[in-house]
This record gives structure tokens, C-alpha cells and sequence, in this order.
């Protein structure tokens, strides 16, 4: 028979328990803890894997390759939404001349006067430009054999006519692919730098000018672009022996 003391001696290491926070009952058997299973692990939500980033480059690709025609590829283009330059343009710059052309000429991006009207090469350069074909008896119309047909690597205009990034001309890339694929042109003329690096992969314009080369499984002339020669009316020399070349070629190919 327990006595007074071990009661009240079991008592109060029960009240201390009790203070440090044992409030569970001790269960009559005992528990050999290292008997017991392991506890399942805590269930957890699988993680959700972050969704893919688009791929502006491979969207124009795909947009691009279902244009079967010229009118297509301006659509896919206008529906276009992963270049920053369409939300600040007024226009999209497409094309100008007769889509029959022997000579496609790619020029670099709209300017201010081209985003107003819509159309490439409209401004002061685009006179220049126009003064410069009709010299060697070419225009934006009449018959094939005469005329030229005229795009821009970029169809919308650069805030404050800065140059194109890398990434809108690697964006845009595949729609002047298959820009030039749909009008089949017998020479391409690339004119300036930008027109030259999404052409030929490289810059440096006043090396490049009046050497024969191949961008888009064409042969193609790069020239200097009719802006920079209002800047440096020098360089027209060069200009004009270019103008010759294309010239020649043109009636070496009838």
C-alpha cells in the first residue's frame, strides 16, 4: 500500500509536468520507439514547373512559313505582337514597287515620313533613292524589267530613328525571308549597315559596297543607303559606281 509520501511526492513531479507543457496522458503499456515505422513523409503539392517563356524568333518563323502569299505575310505580320516597335509606330511599313521586279531592294527601317505614309523610302532619302534608279532606267513601277520592288529589315519605325537592336532584327529575320522567298527577285540590293548585318551576318558598309555576295540564297550588291549619302555627298561617287554594277549585271542576265 503506497504511503502519504509517495503520493504526494508522485503528485507533485505530475504538477511539473504539467508546467513544462506535458498535458498527454502517459499510456499504460509501454512504447518502444524504435519499433515503431518510420512516419510517412509529409504530403506536399507537387511544384508546378514555370511556364515556358514564347520565343519571339521561333513565333515569326511559324507566322512567317504559313504566309503563302504577299498579302499573308503582311497579315502575319501585323498580328505580329512580340516586337516593342509595333506599340510606338503609327504604320506598318511593308512594301512598295512591283512585287514582279528583277531587283529587291532591303533597306533598314522606316524613318518619320515613312511611319506617317505607310509606305518605304518616302522622305528625303527615298527622293535621293528614286533619282539614283531613275539613272540607270529604273522605278518603283512600270513593267519587270524596270522596276524595283522595296522593303525594310524592320517594317516599324525606331523611336527617334535610332538603329535596331539585334534582337528586333533577329525577331523580324524570318519575315524578310520569306519577304524575299514570295517575290523570287534575280538580285537583291542591301542598303546600309543594318540591311547588310541581317543579310550577310556583318556590318561595315564602306567595305562591303559594291562587292557581289549572296543573302538569302540571292545575289545581292550591298550599297551605301541614300541617307548617309545626304549626309556625306562624297561618297556619291562610290554611290554611282555601284549603280553602274547593278546596271551591268542586270543586262549581262536578259
Amino acid at each position: 500500500m503506497e504511503s502519504a509520501t509517495d503520493y504526494h511526492h508522485a503528485k507533485a513531479l505530475l504538477d511539473w509536468q504539467i508546467e513544462l507543457g506535458a498535458t498527454e496522458a502517459i499510456g499504460d503499456a509501454s512504447v518502444n520507439r524504435y519499433e515503431m515505422p518510420d512516419k510517412p513523409a509529409p504530403t506536399t503539392s507537387p511544384a508546378i514547373a514555370p511556364a515556358a517563356e514564347t520565343d519571339p524568333v521561333t513565333v515569326a518563323r511559324a507566322l512567317a512559313m504559313q504566309a503563302g502569299d504577299l498579302a499573308a505575310l503582311h497579315t502575319a505580320l501585323a498580328g505580329f505582337e512580340h516586337c516593342e516597335l509595333k506599340r510606338g509606330a503609327r504604320s506598318l511599313v511593308f512594301a512598295d514597287g512591283n512585287p514582279t521586279a528583277r531587283v529587291m531592294i532591303i533597306g533598314e527601317a522606316p524613318g518619320r515620313e515613312e511611319d506617317r505614309i505607310g509606305r518605304p523610302f518616302v522622305g528625303r532619302a527615298g527622293q535621293l533613292l528614286d533619282k539614283m534608279l531613275a539613272a540607270i532606267n529604273l522605278a518603283r513601277d512600270g513593267d519587270a524589267k524596270k522596276s524595283v520592288y522595296i522593303t525594310n529589315v524592320l517594317p516599324w519605325r525606331p523611336p527617334q530613328n535610332r538603329d535596331p537592336k539585334p534582337e528586333e532584327i533577329a525577331m523580324l529575320l524570318p519575315f524578310v525571308q520569306r519577304h524575299v522567298e514570295l517575290i523570287n527577285p534575280e538580285v537583291i540590293v542591301l542598303m546600309g549597315n543594318i540591311s547588310c548585318q541581317a543579310g550577310l551576318g556583318k556590318r561595315g558598309i564602306t567595305r562591303l559596297r559594291g562587292h557581289w555576295a549572296e543573302a538569302y540564297s540571292t545575289p545581292c550588291l550591298p550599297m551605301f543607303h541614300p541617307a548617309y549619302l545626304l549626309r556625306t555627298p562624297a561618297a556619291k561617287r562610290e554611290a554611282w559606281a555601284d549603280l553602274l554594277a547593278l546596271q551591268a549585271r542586270l543586262r549581262a542576265s536578259r
